[in-house]
């Protein structure tokens, strides 16, 4: 890996941790598609846990759910963004562990949990064979993770009302996934490939539900017109349903273990 790689895997890690602290305090609020696909995770894991890391844990939701669901057991909240940790600890306490830091170059030993929890966070790291390989070093022989991550076509209605390609989320599709899962010695028991769609009443509150959780897509920065806005409610308009402007997210949910 080059510096030039290095810097700028550190901006997309600064920038991804920027708009998630200023998302925290409203997060929970405007989390519908995270907290349905979470649900939908929540229903695969083991009855018993003993070290568990919520990764990417955001403000803790998920995290205090596994505290309540594994009371014995000691759990951990992996995020980035410092924000989110902050509201994650004032919310919740500190009965559990909060820890900043990178799912791909995690500040763990060896064989720290035996259950990694993980919904809609790897799509935000750019080296997804890094998280495979710390997902390896941090499970115990025999752990388990279960996580959730989005496919391309994510938010394809987004680019097609804006006209730009770059806000099509950029994450790896399924063959990608898996070969990086493969290569790093995880063994995949369980996967599934789902389309949710969510809707909502104009783009303004398509856009708010995108910000608000801190989902600032990369691309352009130039500055939006009125009739750049006014061109993108047309769009956006002709794929209007009966419930709603759709918005859809193409869900991989995956159960890995470790082997012996």
């Amino acid at each position: 890996m080059n510096d030039l790689t290095l810097k700028t895997e550190a901006n997309w890690q600064a920038r991804v941790a920027h708009a998630f602290s200023r998302a925290a305090p409203r997060y929970d609020t405007l989390a519908t598609a995270q907290r349905h696909i979470g649900e939908m995770l929540w229903g695969t894991l083991p009855p018993h846990a003993y070290n568990v890391l919520d990764m990417g844990c955001g403000t803790g939701v998920w995290t205090q759910r596994l505290a309540e669901r594994y009371p014995n057991a000691r759990i951990t909240g992996l995020d980035l963004a410092p924000g989110m940790l902050e509201q994650a600890r004032q919310r919740h306490g500190e009965s559990i562990h909060w820890q900043p830091g990178d799912a791909a170059a995690q500040p763990f030993d060896e064989h720290s949990f035996d259950l990694v929890f993980s919904n809609l966070a790897v799509q935000w790291c750019p080296d997804i064979g890094a998280v495979m390989a710390e997902l390896y070093r941090v499970l115990t022989p025999g752990g388990q993770a279960h996580m959730t991550t989005l496919l391309p076509g994510t938010l394809e209605e987004i680019a097609f009302a804006w006209q730009r390609p770059e806000a099509l989320l950029q994450t790896p599709d399924r063959a990608s996934v898996e070969r990086a899962i493969l290569d790093h010695g995880l063994t995949i028991t369980r996967q599934t490939i789902t389309v949710e769609r969510f809707y909502y009443t104009d783009l303004k509150a398509v856009m708010a539900s995108i910000k608000g959780v801190g989902a600032q897509l990369p691309g352009s920065q130039a500055a939006l017109t009125r009739s750049d806005v006014t061109a993108a409610q047309a769009r956006f308009e002709q794929r209007r349903q009966p419930e709603g402007l759709p918005v859809s997210y193409h869900c991989l949910t995956l159960q890995l273990e470790k082997s012996l």
